[in-house]
């Protein structure tokens, strides 16, 4: 059996694969320590071939050249490390979601929505926090609320509940009190932006915004003040909107848990709301915002929006800008709405899509809402096999059939899973990515500063997508290419499909890789109160058409109006 003699030093400069076979062979024999370098015998076995964690094999003497070429790659390496990179950075390589031949819808300008007229202020103060856009908007133009009181109304309520929920990182009250007397300035001289003027919101904690914390959930980051203002809440605030609160979010966008506590259900204090939009979907939930944005990368705003009962949208990849937001995988976040409907989400989406200089992902294309659809008129599919799988939420999402079939709608069985594409090994582009996102905080060992420390937490994600290697990366991404045309020939036959939020599918992660629009509806509730959800799935760059499918389900079934007891009741 041959063996290989190597320095101290050459072990230093191997990778863990190779230190690994020391380890596994059991024949390091280490020489007693003299003014030399000391020497170390190594002989390699059968055992390696075994064991190997890449899955492949190599003889002696290939992994001793391996091993002098590791001595470059070091090098390189920590030349690389040397250099500075801040979150923001993006990468240069950049993930395009379109199809071959696929067409853009032709770019339109933003779409002048409807006021309602007529709309009376509740006395009940419960009511007008629940009260739509399109309602609150006709109040602050009858005059019944100025955009400084409704403002002062929703910091309120976020002061009065947020013990509870625990869903505000920080209030941004005093750009929100100098914004709203802005806003009803602005109106009184006969300059009115449109419906989200004077409309108070909250944005998730991971948005730049000078002058107030900005910390991605995370105990590492709760100094962290970035003085860029994001580029979602620049065309809020072009659009009238006033950012009252930086809400809660899964540290370092995953789950519900963040450095100070963990954000609660309105629906069931003992519950957390889930993540990682954790405190966007609970604040809109419980009536302390008319809505907030979120963002998803693999389910941050289905599974809030699912767990709390609200409306979520997440748009297609690169509709919305990511300018001044954490970024934890470039080629996978998405930015979008959470809202109590389809209708608002639209009008939110409105207002939010479109170009930023600041962010080169972008794709200009248009967007119309239908507004009222016949959904006899509509290709609807469903994902059958998942439909008719065995789980909790089951009977829920098979009476939603129901309701779309009474409606008019022809459903049609398709399948978007396909058993020749490994869907959950793409994760790996995910933890690879950001692995990288946050290199700096597993080098510095600042990552135990989180609190969630276990097999599945960030911590150590990031620490395991070390040994994803560039090449794996790479081919997961070629898959990724074949996944995004697979999608595309099966979705192209429909306007929508109807699936699961989570159960029976690996639609949540494939669509969130070849980065297809989806909508969030409640569609139920448990006997112990708690919502349950139904999806939406999209072609690409077309939520003009599955959020009015979602809005005429919702005003056929109203679930999306019911809010929870304990915040919408007489104090």
């Amino acid at each position: 059996m041959p063996s290989v003699r190597l320095t101290s030093r050459r072990i230093r400069l191997s990778t863990a694969v190779f230190l690994m076979v020391f380890l596994v062979s059991g024949c390091i024999d280490k020489k007693e320590e003299t003014d030399e370098e000391p020497q170390v015998n190594v002989v390699i076995d059968s055992t390696y071939h075994a064991m190997n964690p890449m899955d492949l094999e190599f003889d002696s003497l290939e992994l001793v050249m391996i091993d002098s070429g590791m001595a470059d790659l070091m090098v390189a390496y920590r030349e690389i490390r040397a250099y500075t990179l801040p979150n923001t950075t993006p990468s240069a390589l950049q993930f395009n979601p379109l199809p071959y031949g696929f067409r853009l819808p032709e770019s339109t300008p933003k779409i002048q929505w409807e006021i309602p007229k007529d709309i009376s202020k509740p006395t009940w103060e419960a009511e007008l926090a629940f009260m739509s856009i399109p309602e609150l908007a006709s109040l602050i133009r009858a005059g019944e609320i100025s955009c400084l009181a409704l403002t002062e109304f929703y910091l309120n309520r976020l002061k009065k509940h947020d013990p509870q929920l625990h869903c505000v990182v920080s209030l941004t009250e005093e750009y929100a009190i100098e914004q709203a007397r802005k806003m009803d300035g602005e109106l009184a001289s006969g300059n009115d932006r449109g419906i989200l003027h004077g409309i108070p919101y909250g944005a998730k904690d991971l948005f730049s915004f000078p002058g107030y914390p900005t910390t991605w959930g995370a105990g590492a980051f709760r100094e962290q003040i970035i003085d860029e203002t994001a580029g979602i809440i620049t065309k809020l605030e072009d659009a009238g909107a006033i950012l009252v609160a930086k809400t809660t979010m899964g540290a370092l966008a995953m789950g519900d848990v963040w450095f100070a506590d963990t954000t609660r259900n309105p629906w069931n204090l003992e519950q957390g709301s889930s993540g990682s939009s954790a405190g966007s979907a609970s604040a809109t939930a419980a009536g302390l915002l008319p809505f907030a944005i979120g963002t998803e990368t693999w389910g941050s705003i289905v599974s809030p929006s699912t767990r709390c009962g609200t409306t979520g949208l997440r748009p297609t990849y690169g509709r919305v800008t990511r300018s001044g937001a954490m970024a934890l995988s470039w080629s996978m976040d998405k930015v979008g709405p959470i809202c109590r409907s389809a209708a608002e989400c639209a009008i939110v989406f409105d207002a939010i899509r479109g170009l930023d200089p600041d962010d080169k992902t972008l794709i200009d294309a248009g967007f119309s809402f239908p507004g009222n659809i016949d959904l006899s008129e509509m290709r609807i599919g469903y994902i059958k096999t998942a439909f008719d799988k065995d789980y909790k939420e089951s009977d829920f999402d098979n009476k939603t059939l129901q309701a779309l079939r009474r409606l008019g709608a022809e459903l049609v069985p398709v399948e978007l899973d396909s058993d020749e594409l490994p869907i959950f090994a793409m994760s790996i582009i995910l933890e690879a990515e950001a692995a990288a996102a946050f290199d700096e905080l597993t080098r510095s060992n600042r990552d135990t500063l989180l609190i969630r420390q276990h097999r599945f937490a960030w911590p150590n994600l990031f620490r395991t997508a070390r040994y994803i290697t560039a090449v794996e990366y790479i081919q997961a991404n070629r898959i990724r290419h074949d996944l995004i045309e697979d999608y595309h020939k099966k979705m192209q036959d429909f306007d929508v499909v109807i699936t699961p939020s989570f159960q029976g599918s690996d639609q949540l992660l494939a669509s969130n890789l070849t980065g297809h629009p989806v909508v969030v509806v409640p569609n139920g509730f448990k006997e112990n109160g708690s919502p349950t959800s139904i999806s939406f799935l999209g072609n690409l760059f077309d939520e003009g058409t599955i959020l009015a499918v979602a809005a005429a389900y919702q005003e056929a079934t109203g679930f999306h109006k019911k809010h929870p007891e304990l915040f919408y009741r007489l104090d």
